[in-house]
Parts: structure tokens; C-alpha cells; sequence
């Protein structure tokens, strides 16, 4: 069984996904994947240096700056290039979810349903936090300032709309709390995916 995981800047989805881990879900960093296979899968490669030009990569590594920059302010070439690297993505998730033993595994992606990740998922969990709180601990953690951290919330989706289109969600106000809240869906998702298995 696949369960895709998500939520924004602040929100806590790595830490919830750190706590599936502990429990023995073997877990999917989608970003992490992204940026790997943006430097090391060859087709990829030549299809961002056609869309993009030689500079997408210096001495053979992604320029990040420079390919950050092409696409900050333009909403065609940040959609090339996301129409480029999704499908990457989802191979190498169907692949490497097809070798994990186990009850079930995670996809950790903040874009889930902007990218049409949750169509390769069984069940889906958004991470959810008050903007503030937010704010807070993402300037703790990356020294950010708060109105760049209140515009990169803006532009993602909000709790409202996760919330919404997940099947669970998970509030991640006070620490102590979010361990129960994954052992409870742990316990679930082993359940259900033995539900599954028999099912087949």
C-alpha cells in the first residue's frame, strides 16, 4: 500500500514522515528524489539542457542558481520544467515502491495533489499548522526571513484545501501529540493494506 503525505513550508511533514519511518515504513523524499535525478538521470539531463540551454549544468552538476532563476518569474518555464521532472519522479517512485518490503510505503511530497502524485497513492495525509506557528519555525530552522516565509506560504496551497482533498489529516500544533497521531494511522494503514492483500 502507498501513502502519499504532504503540507507546507513549516508544517512538520518531514517530522511526521521521521515518525512513519521509526515505525518501519520505508519512506519516498520526493524533492530529494527530484534533485537527484535532475543531476544523475541521463534522458532528464538532456531534456532540461534542450529546454533550458548548456548553463542548466556546470562542470557536469546542476547550476540550482541558475535554474532557479530561468524559472522564478516565469510560470511557462517553471511548468516546462516541472512537466519535465514530475514524470521522472513518478517512474522512479513506482520503481522503487515496487522493491520496499512491508506493510506499505510513504511519499513525502509538498506538492502531492499540485503535482498528480496522489494518483499513484492508496490514501493521502496532509500535515497541517497555524500560519504563525509556521513562520516560526521555519525561520528558526533556515534563518529565514518571516515575509519570505509569508510569501512562500501564499503561494502554496492552503490547510483549507489540503484538508480537504486528503482522506486524513494530521494538526501539528504541539509535539507531543504527533506521535499518537502516527501510531493511530500507522496502526490503520497496516490494517488496511492487509485488507488489500487479501483483496488480490
Amino acid at each position: 500500500m502507498k501513502v502519499g503525505i504532504t503540507g507546507g513550508i513549516g508544517s512538520g511533514k518531514s517530522t511526521v514522515c521521521r515518525l512513519f519511518a521509526q515505525r518501519g515504513a520505508a519512506v519516498y523524499d520526493s524533492d530529494a528524489a527530484a534533485k537527484r535525478l535532475m543531476s544523475q538521470d541521463a534522458p532528464l539531463r538532456k531534456a532540461i539542457v534542450a529546454r533550458f540551454g548548456a548553463a542548466a549544468y556546470r562542470h557536469g552538476e546542476l547550476d540550482r542558481a541558475f535554474l532557479a532563476g530561468a524559472v522564478f518569474a516565469d510560470p511557462q518555464a517553471l511548468a516546462d520544467l516541472e512537466a519535465l521532472v514530475h514524470p521522472a519522479v513518478k517512474s522512479d517512485f513506482v520503481a522503487w515502491a515496487a522493491a520496499q518490503q512491508g506493510d506499505y510505503v510513504v511519499l513525502e511530497s509538498a506538492i502531492l495533489f499540485e503535482s498528480g502524485f496522489d494518483r499513484l497513492v492508496d490514501r493521502t495525509v496532509a500535515v497541517l499548522a497555524p500560519v504563525g506557528l509556521r513562520i516560526g519555525r521555519t525561520c528558526r530552522r533556515d534563518g529565514s526571513d518571516p515575509e519570505a516565509v509569508r510569501r512562500r506560504i501564499a503561494a502554496q496551497s492552503d490547510d483549507d484545501a489540503l484538508s480537504a482533498w486528503a482522506d486524513f489529516a494530521i494538526v501539528n500544533i504541539l509535539e507531543e501529540e504527533l506521535e499518537p497521531a502516527v501510531a493511530e494511522l500507522d496502526r490503520r494503514f497496516r490494517l488496511e493494506s492487509k485488507t488489500l492483500q487479501h483483496a488480490d
